[in-house]
């Protein structure tokens, strides 16, 4: 009678019985496996990520340039807004100071928030973690 099997079984020599070394490279064969597929998970899982945090920075980074030629034009409207009451001099400083304050706003909002980015690939580490305590216990 012939059989069919899947990519990576073998045949079992003695009519269901197997040597001790069969069994041993047939773990480590499909350990080998294991884990190369979870190098697979972990490469995939960056790239879908990385791909991601690319467009979202495209996105901004257009956003961001046409934001900051909007708030330039809008400073000089500004500042002439205010020089026809005081001097242009003070107009200018008194903008560049509110600029100064909202950057430093920014900065600090940019900086929390960039502190809780998690560079681990999650579900990869969940993953190998369940490998490894199979390996410990595999019958139960």
């Amino acid at each position: 009678m012939t059989r069919a099997y899947r990519d990576g079984d073998r045949p079992v020599a003695g009519g269901g019985e197997s040597s001790v070394g069969e069994l041993i490279g047939n773990i480590s064969d499909d350990l080998s496996r294991l884990f190369r597929q979870e190098l697979e998970l972990a490469k995939a899982e960056v790239k879908v990520e990385a791909g991601k945090a690319g467009r979202a920075a495209g996105m901004l980074g257009g956003a961001g340039f046409a934001g900051y030629l909007a708030v330039v034009l809008l400073s000089f409207a500004v500042v002439f807004g205010l020089a026809n009451v005081m001097d242009a001099g003070w107009a200018a400083l008194i903008v560049a100071v509110v600029w100064g304050v909202v950057g430093a706003v920014l900065y600090a909002a940019g900086r929390r928030r960039l502190q809780g980015v998690d560079p681990v690939p999650r579900r990869t580490v969940d993953t190998i973690k369940e490998d490894a305590q199979w390996l410990k216990n595999p019958t139960g």
